[in-house]
């Protein structure tokens, strides 16, 4: 019967490991939404760039770029939650530091973005 107990374990432990890097995939996933985000806000500035008065399309290029953020910061929180509640058995997971790091440097590349939007 041990046998059988061990494979279960066996079984539930790769199915945690499987899940971890289901996480990760879905950060990622998350993150390219964020920078989909800001290829609009870039393409919002260039097609209604002519538009009078200049600074609607800045807005509405603006208003990308800060669901963008909100999309990164997001991403971070939910797999830090994740990775809270999983145990890693035979995978090394990316830790939340990378999570926060990479979410760190997306968004001050957004907010740049937004700056060269208005300084145009």
């Amino acid at each position: 019967m041990a046998d059988k107990t061990d494979l279960a374990e066996d079984r539930t432990d790769w199915a945690e490991d499987r899940t971890i890097q289901a996480n990760e995939r879905t950060f990622a996933g998350w993150m390219r939404t964020g920078m989909a985000s800001l290829a609009l806000a870039l393409a919002m500035r260039a097609v209604f760039g002519g538009l009078d008065p200049t600074w609607i399309a800045q807005a509405v290029a603006t208003l990308f770029v800060v669901i963008a953020i909100a999309i990164f910061w997001s991403a971070r929180a939910k797999a830090c939650a994740t990775l809270d509640r999983l145990n890693a058995h035979r995978s090394e997971p990316v830790g939340k530091t990378s999570f926060t790091l990479l979410s760190i440097l997306m968004s001050v590349g957004a907010v740049l973005i937004g700056g060269v939007l208005w300084a145009l």
